[in-house]
């Protein structure tokens, strides 16, 4: 029976490669559910004068490494479930990437298009207010994610800042340069994908100028990937895809002879929803939006939300496709995933696929400890060593073991995080 809850799926990816390891009763334990969970209940004053509750969630689930990390979420459809997923992500994100960082996530259960700047404002310092013991630059440190900005990461620095009593910029990153933020966060995500995806190339000796990308969703992520998959490779981008709200579906835009993602850019909304008139008007498909799992590329790329390739649509993935780069979290189910195995092929699982954006935020940190900040140059340059090394080290394990990237990854994650359990007396 196919499963479709994304923690347990986490679980069930986690279960199999400690396997793979042998792993030990007590690392599984200690690693299998997270280390802390918090859900609390959070009053705001909307501007009508009506009193809303929401549903706030932060789920820590481990920090041998370092302080927890992971991003905060606000989202109409999120659940504790989901945070769960994430947290764990994080915590093999992190390993994988070689960061002294642990796993965390936080959301909130709201649509955060509903909400006015001054009630988004007040939700997000009461989420702080809430949950202040849990957070910290040496315990717990949030970040922007699906629906919450740089804006919002200033004001959760600023209430934690008149909580402590200090000024505390290392609670959060993803704030805006000149507010404590580092150059280069914007696109570190989407660019540390296609890092990844050019490491892929030259291993399997493909000519990434002669290469197509389909990619899902035109978020910030996407959007960057888009940018740096023709930037950096010369290859072209043949279609992205996002919701409309309006419509209450997604659409693939798609361009035969390479999409323009500057000029998609300018006609998308700030929640990645590209506008099909004009879109159509500049000669772009507007189809489904699942089209965009069906085109005969080189790379796909899902950059939007989890559980988007199952195993009713994997069978549309074209033979053709080489390399599936998963720029977003949890975006194969286990059933898809089986296929994906069967058929060999060249997955470049999301925990390291994606790990961009923390690496960027753990630079943010120690600039932030420093009280000394980078050139946007020094930032991206060590950012890609990072994230090369980070792949390669991942190919290394996938080629010594005989097995698949998203294994590797685990292996490479999970014995890190153990070996540094062992090491502070934990475990044995």
């Amino acid at each position: 029976m196919s499963v479709n809850n994304a923690y347990e799926i986490a679980q069930q990816e986690f279960d199999h490669v400690a396997d793979m390891l042998d792993l030990d009763e007590e690392a599984r334990t200690f690693l299998r559910d997270p280390k802390k969970e918090y859900h609390v209940r959070i009053p705001v004053r909307m501007d009508d004068g009506s009193l809303k509750i929401f549903d706030g969630y932060r789920v820590q689930h481990n920090d041998a490494l370092g302080p927890n990390k992971g991003g905060l979420r606000f989202a109409a459809n999120e659940t504790l479930d989901t945070v769960r997923m994430l947290a764990m992500k994080m915590t093999w994100k992190c390993s994988v990437a070689n960061i002294p960082l642990g796993g965390g996530k936080g959301g909130v259960v709201v649509d955060p298009r509903d909400l006015s700047v001054g009630e988004r404002e007040r939700l997000v310092r009461a989420y702080v207010r809430a949950l202040f013991p849990a957070f910290g630059p040496r315990n717990d440190v949030p970040a922007p994610d699906m629906g919450t900005n740089a804006q919002d990461m200033c004001w959760f620095m600023d209430e934690y800042s008149m909580l402590g009593g200090r000024y505390i910029p290392g609670v959060v990153t993803g704030k805006p340069v000149g507010g404590g933020g580092s150059l280069g966060r914007n696109e570190a995500t989407g660019l540390g994908v296609i890092i990844c995806v050019r490491e892929a190339m030259k291993q399997l000796g493909i000519d990434s100028t002669k290469t197509t990308a389909a990619i899902q969703g035109f978020g910030n992520v996407a959007q960057y990937a888009a940018i740096h998959f023709i930037k950096m490779l010369g290859g072209k981008v043949k279609c992205v895809s996002c919701w409309n709200r309006d419509e209450k579906k997604s659409f693939t835009f798609l361009k035969e002879d390479g999409i323009d993602p500057y000029f998609l850019m300018s006609i998308t909304d700030a929640y990645g929803t590209v506008s099909n008139e004009k879109a159509a008007e500049a000669g772009y498909q507007v189809l489904d939006g699942g089209e965009w799992i069906k085109q005969d590329v080189d790379v796909l790329i899902p950059a939007a939300l989890e559980k988007q390739i199952t195993g009713e649509n994997v069978g549309f993935i074209s033979k053709n496709v080489k390399i599936l780069a998963e720029a977003a979290n949890g975006p194969t189910t286990l059933e898809a995933d089986a296929a994906l195995r069967e058929r060999g092929m060249f997955v470049i699982p999301d925990f390291l696929c994606n790990a961009g954006g923390v690496t960027c935020s753990y630079f943010e940190e120690v600039q932030n400890d420093q009280n000394y900040y980078w050139s946007v140059e020094e930032v991206l340059q060590k950012l890609d060593y990072k994230m090369s090394t980070a792949f390669n080290s991942v190919y290394e394990m996938s080629v010594e073991k005989k097995a698949y990237m998203r294994d590797a990854a685990y292996m490479v994650s999970i014995k890190r995080v153990a070996d540094a359990m062992r090491f502070r007396g934990w475990i044995k």
